[in-house]
């Protein structure tokens, strides 16, 4: 079977390989163009990212990628991975790392759902309508809280304008997709009316139970083969954003809806219905006073609640969540050489996950939390040496119910970054970076104490956790300019109290008692030092320019308990491969990840997950009509239909990802 695969992929890349040679040449004297950054406090381009580890999708390349979920988008990325909870809900991991720990934004504030509670809550936010998508660790990290210890993913759909467009420009899609049956339409537009900037964008995805290449189960074929059973997703998404723009900067607000649902591919057959409205004001003033370049501020505001039924339609569990988000930066011009950003930000949030009839346990207690943060993110040259360091002060009290018995935690921390980057000779960078970053434990992690239906778990947390602490040393290896580049990076994290999830067999009702046919898990949160440490390195040539293009990338990382035995649901060692070829309007590729198998499991684990090897493939073609660009596109996902369970995911014994997939659509930009 190996040798099949390896055959037919061998078939289409020698297949690639006849085109025309004398475009290979052409790519010699081609320089890449640059990548702005919006998330840090320098707005610098991706390639000199080195201390600020940093990988921006756009373009052709995020509408190549782009899939049913966030995490599903991100999941080939250096070091990323996917929770992978059927096709509805799906958050990125980074280098081991999920949850709470990976801080999710929208515009550069966050999204404020509740998809760091649980896999199977779906991100409130949508990459279809995405201008780009930043994925970001790092000292500038620190400027957007404690849940940011493993990364930060930003989504920037420009729903507030900041400029003013001589004419109405926009992007529109239409996708279909064979292997669920997706139908997709996506809209953005950008206009102004006098010194008003507008904006609105929407998206549309109806999608049915994915096909996979074999059985739902690999030990129990009982439960199905040939599609899985409940992995349906329906999304509507709807926002609207205006602003007054002038030569010394802007002031705008938006408005965005979000209306889910979609399966939980399981046993129970739950399904997860999901309504979030949101409101954001962003202001930028361009040189305020004295010696300060700019004063941002930004709010944020939502309403958000998702419920998680039962197979006929019985309501079981309300998550809700009211939150409030305020932020304030002032960058500074450059004091004594240094250059950067200090500001404020302050999240106040009311959440709790509720019997839906008003009866039973609580999953999570009504808890309101109250938080307040200070940051400062710096930066200078030294002559070829250049250094980053940026600190942040947050004090995090959560509060819940008096009528729960429980008590108020409150937890002061702090968390503070150094880096140096040496650039021994033009476009080449060796850079070090050590980091502290503490972060307060979840609500969920401090209060649960019921049912939560889609996971089948029991989930019970503990009152008297203590504060994560993480201390990070990462040392990497660049060259980020010329045709050709490459990235090696080296990291270890060593955490404190690191807070995890463990189950020990038994199972219960859904009000708590024993019993060995009960449908519900126990899982209990516990706190033990940990160990994380992994690798990555990256090569490409002429990645984004015409002609020719080749990328070969490998990672790995793992995490163990200390004194006791792995990280539960660890990423498996990858690497893979590319080969594209762009000329004119014609844009092709073929893509190869492998991943190894995954035996390295928790002491409460026993699933081995089976390697596998994706093999993708996209061609497209753009055209001039009437002066809008027009493309049509397929892409091919999956093509070996293999099936493909990934480490990272809760569902990883039940619930393979979609078999192989045609894509086909055409979009617009005008």
């Amino acid at each position: 079977m190996i040798a099949q695969r390896t055959l037919l992929a061998s078939a289409v890349l020698s297949a690639l390989a006849t085109l025309s040679h004398s475009a290979f040449a052409q790519t010699q004297e081609q320089t890449l163009p640059a990548v702005v950054v919006t998330s840090t406090p320098f707005n610098s381009d991706e390639g000199a990212q080195v201390l600020t580890q940093a990988k921006v999708l756009y373009g052709d390349e995020l509408r190549e990628k782009l899939g049913n979920s966030l995490g599903d988008t991100l999941s080939q990325e250096l070091g990323v991975s996917a929770s992978a909870f059927g096709a509805g809900a799906s958050r990125p991991i980074i280098r081991g790392m999920e949850g709470p720990r990976v801080k999710i934004l929208q515009n550069g504030m966050s999204i404020l759902d509740a998809s760091s509670l649980s896999n199977d809550h779906a991100v409130g936010g949508e990459a279809s309508t995405a201008r780009q998508i930043e994925i970001l660790r790092g000292p500038a990290a620190l400027l957007y809280g404690s849940g940011a210890i493993g990364g930060v993913v930003n989504i920037i759909n420009d729903r507030i304008p900041t400029v003013l467009n001589a004419k109405p420009t926009g992007d529109a899609e239409v996708r279909y997709g064979t292997v669920d049956r997706t139908k997709n339409m996506s809209l953005s537009v950008d206009g102004a009316a006098g010194d008003i900037g507008l904006h609105v964008d929407g998206n549309l995805r109806d999608a049915d139970d994915y096909k996979i290449p074999g059985d739902v189960s690999l030990s129990d074929p009982s439960l199905g083969s040939g599609r899985l059973p409940n992995s349906f997703a329906r999304t509507n998404s709807l926002g609207f954003g205006a602003s007054y723009i002038q030569s010394w900067g802007h002031i705008g607000a938006s408005v965005g809806v979000n209306d889910d649902r979609y399966g939980i591919p399981t046993e129970e057959r739950s399904f997860i219905t999901l309504k979030q409205t949101r409101f954001d004001i962003d202001g930028l003033i361009k040189e305020p006073f004295g010696n300060f370049e700019s004063l941002r501020f930004k709010l944020g505001h939502t309403d958000y609640k998702h419920t998680e039924n039962l197979e006929d339609g019985t309501p079981a569990t309300d998550f809700k969540n009211n939150a409030l988000e305020s932020r304030i930066e002032l960058t500074h011009k450059p004091m004594a050489g240094w250059r950067g950003t200090f500001g404020l930000q302050t999240e106040n949030s009311e959440f709790s996950a509720l019997a839906a009839d008003g009866s039973g346990p609580e999953t999570v207690p009504l808890t309101k939390t109250n938080s307040i943060a200070g940051f400062l993110v710096e930066e200078r040259d030294f002559g070829p040496f250049r250094a980053s360091a940026g600190a942040r002060i947050e004090s995090v009290k959560r509060k819940p119910d008096a009528v729960s018995g429980l008590t108020q935690r409150d937890f002061n921390l702090g968390s503070y970054s150094l880096g140096g980057l040496w650039t021994f000779t033009p476009g080449y960078g060796l850079g070090a970076t050590a980091s502290v970053a503490q972060r307060a434990p979840a609500i969920e992690e401090l209060y649960s104490n019921g049912p939560h239906e889609s996971t089948a778990t029991y989930d019970i947390g503990d009152n008297n956790l203590n504060k994560e602490t993480s201390r990070n040393f990462e040392i990497s290896l660049q060259k980020t300019e010329g045709l050709i580049r490459w990235k090696a990076n080296l990291f270890q994290n060593r955490v404190k109290n690191y807070i995890y999830g463990r189950t020990d067999g038994t199972t219960v009702d859904e009000a708590g008692v024993v019993d060995p046919t009960g449908e519900f898990t126990e899982r209990f949160w516990s706190q033990n030092s940990a160990t994380i440490r992994g690798a990555e390195a990256e090569i490409s040539y002429n990645l984004r320019g015409e002609g020719w293009s080749l990328r070969g990338f490998a990672d790995t990382s793992r995490g163990k308990l200390t004194g006791l035995d792995n990280l539960p649901l660890q990423p498996a060692t990858r690497f893979g491969g590319e080969v594209g070829y762009r000329q004119g309007g014609w844009r092709s590729g073929v893509k190869v990840l492998h991943a190894q198998e995954q035996d390295k499991l928790a002491s409460f684990e026993n699933f081995v997950t089976p390697s596998y090897t994706q093999v993708d493939a996209n061609l497209s073609y753009t055209q001039r009509i009437n002066s809008n660009d027009v493309t049509w596109f397929a892409i091919v996902k999956n093509l070996l239909n293999d099936d493909i369970r990934l480490a990272t995911s809760v569902l990883r014994e039940e619930a393979p990802l979609p078999g192989r997939n045609l894509i086909v659509g055409v979009r617009t930009s005008f």
